[in-house]
Formats: C-alpha cells, sequence, structure tokens
C-alpha cells in the first residue's frame, strides 16, 4: 500500500526533518527535493506543493500518512487544482482539502494573490473570466498566463477545484444537507454539484457521507491546517488585548465571535485540534440561515485573522541572520502576524484608537 491508497495501515512516520534551505528548491519544484520532503512527511511543506501517483491515478498531500509511493510513479503539482486539471483523484485518506493554503506572493503574482481572494468570494461562481480580469486590470490571456505560472492552472479550473474541495469538507465533517453543501461550495445547481463529486471521486455524495462520521446538530466544523510551529497562545494573547466587546471573546484555549456575512449570521468557535497542526472552527448559526452560509468567504477570512499560511521556515531563514529578531525568533518560535477578521472593524478600532490616543 502506498500513500494514494486508502486503506488504514500507513507508513512509518519519520523523526528526521528537512534542512531550512530546502525552501528555495521547493518553491522551485525540484523533483528531488519534492520527494525528500515527501520521505520526510516534514509538515512545514504541506500545502506547498502535490503528488500526483501514476500508479494509481491519485493525488496526494506530501504528508500522506500512508506509505511513500516509488520515486518513478511520482509527479510533483504546484497546487490541487493543477493535479485535477491533469486527470489525478483527490487522496481520501490524507485530503487535500484539509491542506494549508499558499502565502501571498509579491511582484507581479500579488494579483494573483488578490485574484484568488476574489475567487474565494465567488468570483467566478457566477461571474466570468472577462469580469474578474476587468476587476484587476489586466486581460484575460494575461490572467491566465500569471495563473499558470504560478499555480499550474488557470483561474477556471482553480475555482473549480476550490468549489470541489470546498464540498468534500462540508460532506465529511459536517451534517449539513447536500443540497446546502452544493450551494455554500459554490455550485450553481444540485445536478453540478453532483456531476463534480462523482467525477472527481468516482461515488456520490450521499456514499461520501455515509462512509463518514454522522455529525448531527447545526453546528458545522471546519479543519483548518497550518504549517508548524504554531504559537496559538500567543496570537490569543495578542487578541484578547484588542478583543471588541461583545463581537469577540477570548478563552484560555480558544478564540469566539459573532459574525454576519451573505445573509447568515452566527457563533464562530475556534479551538487547536490535538495531536495535528490544525484549528478547528466550529459554526454555529442562528435562525435557518445555514443553507446562505459563506462558508470559503469564513475560512479564508479566519485563515487571515490567524495567519495559517505562513511559511515558518521560510521565515525564519530570512530573519535568523538579524542579530535583533534572529535570537528572539530562536526563544519563541511559532509567531505569526495576526490579521483580522473583519477589515471594517479594524479600520473603525485604528481611526478610534488615534482619537483617544
Amino acid at each position: 500500500m502506498d500513500m494514494s491508497d486508502f486503506g488504514e495501515r500507513g507508513g512509518e512516520r519519520r523523526s528526521r526533518l528537512l534542512p531550512m534551505n530546502m525552501t528555495a528548491s521547493i518553491s522551485a519544484l525540484d523533483p528531488e527535493a519534492c520527494y525528500r520532503a515527501m520521505q520526510a512527511k516534514d509538515a512545514r511543506f504541506d500545502g506547498r506543493f502535490f503528488v500526483c501517483v501514476s500508479s494509481t491515478g491519485i493525488y496526494c498531500r506530501p504528508v500522506c500518512p500512508a506509505r511513500v509511493p516509488k520515486r518513478e510513479n511520482c509527479r510533483f503539482v504546484l497546487s490541487a487544482a493543477a493535479a485535477e486539471e491533469a486527470g489525478y483523484r483527490s487522496c481520501l485518506r490524507c485530503r487535500p482539502e484539509t491542506a494549508p493554503g499558499t502565502p501571498a506572493w509579491s511582484g507581479t503574482a500579488a494579483t494573483v494573490s488578490r485574484a484568488l481572494r476574489l475567487i474565494e468570494e465567488g468570483a467566478l461562481d457566477e461571474g466570468c473570466l472577462e469580469e474578474l480580469a476587468a476587476r484587476l486590470g489586466l486581460g484575460e490571456r494575461q490572467l491566465r498566463r500569471l495563473f499558470l505560472a504560478h499555480l499550474g492552472a488557470g483561474p477556471q479550473a482553480v475555482a473549480a477545484n476550490r468549489r470541489l474541495l470546498t464540498a468534500k469538507q462540508l460532506i465529511s465533517d459536517t451534517a449539513m444537507p447536500l443540497a446546502q453543501v452544493a450551494h455554500a461550495a459554490g455550485y450553481q445547481s444540485l445536478r453540478r454539484f453532483n456531476d463534480a463529486i462523482r467525477k472527481a471521486y468516482g461515488v456520490a455524495p450521499t456514499e461520501i457521507r455515509r462512509a463518514t462520521e454522522n455529525r448531527a446538530g447545526s453546528t458545522i466544523r471546519l479543519r483548518l491546517g497550518y504549517r508548524p510551529p504554531f504559537d496559538f497562545s500567543r496570537i490569543l494573547a495578542y487578541l484578547k488585548g484588542r478583543a471588541i466587546p461583545g463581537v469577540e471573546r477570548i478563552g484560555e484555549n480558544s478564540y469566539a465571535r459573532s459574525f454576519s456575512l451573505g445573509g447568515a449570521s452566527g457563533i464562530i468557535t475556534v479551538t487547536p485540534v490535538a495531536g495535528t497542526n490544525a484549528l478547528e472552527a466550529r459554526i454555529a448559526t442562528l435562525g435557518s440561515t445555514q443553507g446562505a452560509l459563506p462558508v470559503r468567504a469564513i475560512s479564508a477570512r479566519l485563515r487571515r485573522l490567524f495567519d495559517l499560511d505562513a511559511e515558518p521556515g521560510a521565515i525564519a531563514t530570512a530573519l535568523a541572520r538579524d542579530p535583533l529578531i534572529g535570537p528572539r525568533l530562536e526563544q519563541a518560535p511559532g509567531l505569526r502576524v495576526p490579521g483580522a477578521f473583519d477589515g471594517f472593524e479594524l479600520a473603525i478600532r485604528a481611526v478610534l484608537g488615534q482619537q483617544i490616543t
């Protein structure tokens, strides 16, 4: 059995870590560097690339717990969308939909980062590529070239993959009715949703739901992966001193807040998942708004709030030489730069803070 199989027996996890200087070679997708990262099952490279296994037609995360496939059967791609475009199916064991995302880039690729945010908000669920390109001040062909260069797949393929992976996560991790899953994931019809799931996983959505643990109730659980190390307690301490009364509540090991987005409202509670490199967001909706819940937008906002897409290895490598920052970073690994769930809230707080001081 290799890492593309769905059985219970996995490969032995290796304790050795890769050197930090592999970051550059991974970003260029050096096949040998990628294979060594996969052999080490080093979580710092989770989401940085995906491996397509030609012998099974399945693609996996580099941290898949099963046995590592033979090198000659592995092809490495920049994104899950690129793997789907190449005709590979998502591994049901390591679940690529729960992998950490890619951090924002700089330079021309900052446009790709902005485009990805718009796609997360549903820009290509109902709109067209021409409209998305216009919002970014680019032509369609130029935008497509940027996506192919940085993600290995075009904008529409990336949007389709985001819908698919969101749907898969909601099917597996929630008791949300499938019609509501289709809507929350961005599908315009139940038929398109069913067809996409069957094509990607070879089974109907109902079969995936039956194979997972039944989760009753109206609470939706989202798994938010990150690359270790991650100092959740320090982020909570930072947010606690800036919590908005009546909106946010910071516990000893949890973050909670109210929200109102896309016609849905409720309470979000975020806690760490023991034994994993992930946080869990529990979303309790108020009234009958679950069907209108903008799951992808909520997930994206939480990832920005907790800076979950950061690459600690690359950051440590860049800052280690600084005589002031380097030693402090060694003493406190896992530091992140918290963002905001709502940019408007942050702006108002900044303005009022200036008035007070």
